[in-house]
């Protein structure tokens, strides 16, 4: 299991990176680094991702710097950790605690 306070660490430690698939989906989305930096270091982690690959995952629920929810994926590679996406969460898809998916329609 992915430990958020070893998440932080990294942030502290500058060893966190961004992919270029997320640098550019983040620019689309209006998404600043500065805060997925603030939902890492105040936010929680909702959903483990174990089996990722090549690193095992997880989905963090924070906040920006304006106190928009926000949702970030992060992997954990032991050292380091790299930043694979991060989004607004959809009103459709989750729940009003943006902790929990809503069930798919069938």
């Amino acid at each position: 299991m992915i430990d958020i306070e070893k998440l932080r660490l990294y942030y502290q430690q500058d060893n966190v990176l961004m992919t270029q698939h997320s640098s550019e989906r983040c620019r689309q989305r209006n998404i600043r680094k500065k805060d997925i930096r603030n939902a890492v270091m105040t936010g929680e982690i909702i959903e483990q991702y174990p089996e990722d690959f090549p690193y095992p995952s997880c989905l963090i629920l924070g906040y920006t710097e304006k106190k928009n929810v926000i949702h970030v994926v992060m992997s954990d590679e032991g050292t380091g950790s790299r930043i694979v996406t991060a989004y607004f969460p959809d009103f459709e898809k989750w729940q009003p605690d943006f902790k929990t998916r809503k069930e798919k329609k069938i």
